[in-house]
C-alpha cells in the first residue's frame, strides 16, 4: 500500500468517528424527547369558569306596563251608614231577636224591653181622653141649649158666657189628654228597638234579661253596601284632586285585587300643625266582599300612561346615574338608564332610555354579581303532569292469572 493510500485511510477514520458521535447525540435528543412528551398525549386546555346560573324569580324582563302617578292614600275602611241602637226607656230585656253578622232590614224587630209601666200609662191616657171627650159633648149641648134660652129672654147673657166658656175648657183638657195618649204611645214603641236601616248587625251589646237605663248600647248596625276611607294628603298636591277623582285601592287580605272608588269630599280647612288635607273617599261595596276595619292603600288616579317598565328592585339606585344589569349573549352588563314616573302602589318604575323592551334585567338578590360575569338564565319549570299508574289513578287493570 503506498503512503498516499495509507494517509487518506488515516484522515477518513476521525471524520468517521466525528459523524457517529454526531449521529448519537441526535438520536440521544430524540429518545429524551420522547420520554418528556409520550406518544398520543394531549395537552390540557385552560378550564373556564362555570356560569351562574339564575332562576326565573332572579330575572325580570322589560315590557310595557300601565303605570299610575298621584298621591298615596292609606287608612282603615269604614261604613258609610253605621248606627249604635240604644235604649231610651228603663226596664229588663225581654228578647234580643238578632245575632251578629245577622242581616236586618229596615224597621225589623231588634229587640223587645219590659213595657208594663208603659202600657200602663197608656191605658191611663186613653180613659183620659174617652173622659175629656165626653165632658166636651156635655159642655157644647149645654151651650146650644143656653144659646136658645138667651135669644128667648130666659137668661141673661152672663150665663151663656159661663157655658162658652166651660165648652173651652172642655175643648182645651180634650187636647191635653190627646197629647197624654200620643206621648204614652211613643212610650211603648220605645221598648221596640228597630232597625234604622237594611244593613247588618256588627255588635251586639247587651243580652235577655238585662237591666238597662236610657242610653244603653243594645246594638250596632252597619251598611255594608258603601265604605269610607278618611285619609290626609299634603296640601301642596290639592291641584290634582277634586270630587269625583277616581282612586285604586288595594286592601289587606286580598292580594293584588284592586278596587275602585272617588273622593267624595275634601275638607275646606287646612290642618295647621301637619300641613294636610283631610279626604273622604267612598268605596262601593254592593257584593258586600269587603269588611269595615281593613287597612287599605290607595292612590290618586292623577296620571295613568302604558310605559316600559320594571320592578323598583331591578335598579341600582345608589349609582349616578342609576343602572341595570342587563343579560347579554350570556353576560351581565352594568347598563345605565333613565328614569321616568314611578308607581308608589305597585312598585314600578318607567325606564325611559338605556334599555329596550324585550331585555332581561336582574332582580335586587342577585345585583352583587360583577359585570362580565357569565349567566345562564333557567327557565320556569312546567307544572308536571301525574304519571299514570301513580295513586292508582291511570293505572292499567291487571292482567287476569292464567288458570
Amino acid at each position: 500500500m503506498s503512503e498516499s493510500t495509507r494517509g487518506q485511510g488515516a484522515g477518513r477514520g476521525p471524520a468517521r468517528r466525528a459523524a457517529g458521535a454526531c449521529g448519537l447525540l441526535v438520536v440521544l435528543g430524540l429518545v429524551a424527547l420522547s420520554g418528556c412528551k409520550p406518544s398520543g398525549a394531549e395537552v390540557p386546555a385552560p378550564q373556564q369558569e362555570a356560569p351562574v346560573v339564575l332562576g326565573p324569580e332572579d330575572v325580570v324582563r322589560v315590557e310595557p306596563r300601565q303605570l299610575q302617578e298621584g298621591p298615596v292614600l292609606s287608612g282603615t275602611l269604614q261604613a258609610r251608614r253605621v248606627a249604635t241602637m240604644r235604649a231610651e226607656v228603663q226596664g229588663a230585656v225581654l228578647e234580643m231577636a238578632v245575632e251578629q253578622g245577622q242581616k236586618v232590614k229596615k224597621g225589623q224587630l231588634l229587640a223587645r224591653i219590659q213595657d208594663v209601666s208603659q202600657q200602663d200609662q197608656l191605658l191611663s191616657a186613653r180613659t183620659a181622653v174617652r173622659v175629656a171627650r165626653n165632658a166636651l159633648q156635655v159642655a157644647r149641648a149645654e151651650e146650644q141649649r143656653n144659646r136658645r134660652l138667651v135669644s128667648a129672654g130666659v137668661i141673661t147673657r152672663r150665663d151663656y158666657e159661663r157655658t162658652q166658656l166651660a165648652r173651652a175648657q172642655a175643648e182645651a183638657q180634650l187636647a191635653e189628654a190627646q197629647s197624654r195618649l200620643v206621648l204614652a204611645r211613643e212610650q211603648v214603641g220605645r221598648t221596640r228597638i228597630l232597625a234604622p236601616f237594611a244593613g247588618v248587625v256588627s255588635e251586639r251589646h247587651a243580652s235577655a234579661g238585662d237591666i238597662i237605663q236610657p242610653g244603653t248600647p243594645l246594638y250596632t248596625v252597619v251598611d255594608p253596601t258603601s265604605l269610607r276611607l278618611e285619609a290626609s294628603v299634603p296640601a301642596a298636591q290639592l291641584s290634582v284632586m277634586k270630587p269625583g277623582t277616581g282612586v285604586d285601592f288595594t286592601v289587606s287580605g286580598y292580594g293584588d285585587r284592586s278596587f275602585q272608588g272617588r273622593i267624595e269630599r275634601i275638607n275646606p280647612a287646612v290642618d295647621p300643625a301637619t300641613g294636610q288635607v283631610r279626604l273622604y273617599v267612598t268605596l262601593p261595596n254592593t257584593e258586600q266582599s269587603l269588611l269595615t276595619g281593613l287597612f287599605a292603600e290607595g292612590r290618586v288616579a292623577a296620571l295613568r300612561r302604558e310605559v316600559p317598565a320594571v320592578p323598583v328592585s331591578a335598579v341600582d339606585l345608589r349609582a349616578e346615574p342609576p343602572t341595570v344589569l342587563r343579560v347579554q349573549e350570556g353576560k351581565l352588563a352594568r347598563v345605565p338608564v333613565t328614569l321616568g314616573m314611578k308607581d308608589e302602589v305597585s312598585r314600578l318604575v318607567e325606564l325611559r332610555s338605556g334599555v329596550q323592551a324585550g331585555d332581561i334585567l336582574v332582580r335586587s338578590p342577585a345585583q352583587d354579581l360583577t359585570e362580565g360575569a357569565r349567566v345562564e338564565v333557567r327557565p320556569p319549570e312546567k307544572p308536571r303532569e301525574p304519571e299514570p299508574g301513580v295513586g292508582g289513578a291511570g293505572a292499567p287493570p291487571e292482567a287476569a292469572e292464567p288458570r
